[in-house]
């Protein structure tokens, strides 16, 4: 009998928590252990159950701020191991960077509109779980395809942007090949070519898909403020 992933969801909202919860365990490969609603409560639960993964909201009690963030830092500081997706309503770079500042591995940021979609969230709690990490592809194409770009990126061919995007999703390189319609080789040819040209070369290597990501992010968020939710 395959072991299932253990996970705690957060959320002040009861629709949005159950929501989540119905969704990760719609294949039966994750367990939620526990629904909680402010984050405070939510780190008490983590340190006495150390699941396997975490789902956050961003804004909770009692400032609704960045509450789920800050939470998720703590968590990783205690519980390394634990891996932690947060979901926003906000298609925001500046929230994808603060979660990132501290490191990219075992962390995603996805929109809540993947709540309907049972196996992104599944598959994101699954990547984090592992130490892997995700960008909710959404946040990558907003940026991806507008705004000023730095020399770097700006560099990159059209194709490389295509590979970049699909990297940001969580994509291995053969389901970019079978996206783009191109062979494997060709798409690590075009992930060391993008690397490259964004001085990732040195970077070890299961970090530097998020890392090329991430340089756009920062490069648009220092490109054009980023106004206050409202």
């Amino acid at each position: 009998m395959t072991t299932r992933l253990r996970a705690v969801v957060a959320d002040d909202h009861y629709l949005v928590r159950e929501g989540v919860r119905r969704a990760l365990t719609a294949d039966g490969t994750i367990e939620v252990i526990a629904v909680v609603g402010d984050a405070e409560e939510l780190e008490r639960v983590v340190d006495r159950e150390v699941p396997d993964a975490v789902v956050t909201d961003i804004r909770m009690p009692p400032t609704h701020g960045t509450e789920g963030i800050e939470a998720a830092h703590r968590i990783r500081l205690r519980h390394p191991t634990i891996g932690v997706v947060v979901l926003s309503q906000y298609n925001d770079a500046a929230y994808a960077m603060d979660l990132l500042r501290g490191g990219t591995a075992g962390m995603a940021y996805l929109l809540k509109e993947r709540i309907g979609d049972p196996r992104t969230l599944i598959r994101a709690v699954t990547t984090v779980a592992e130490g892997g990490s995700q960008i909710d592809p959404d946040v990558v194409a907003s940026l991806v395809h507008a705004g000023r770009a730095s020399s770097h990126l700006a560099a990159l061919t059209d194709r490389e942007r295509d590979v970049l995007g699909l990297m940001a999703q969580g994509r291995t390189n053969a389901a970019i090949a079978q996206e783009l319609h191109l062979s494997e080789s060709s798409i690590e040819k075009y992930a060391s070519s993008l690397f490259s040209k964004l001085g990732l070369s040195d970077e070890r290597h299961v970090h530097r898909r998020v890392a090329a990501v991430l340089a756009y992010l920062q490069d648009q968020r220092s490109a054009r403020p980023i106004e206050p939710d409202r």
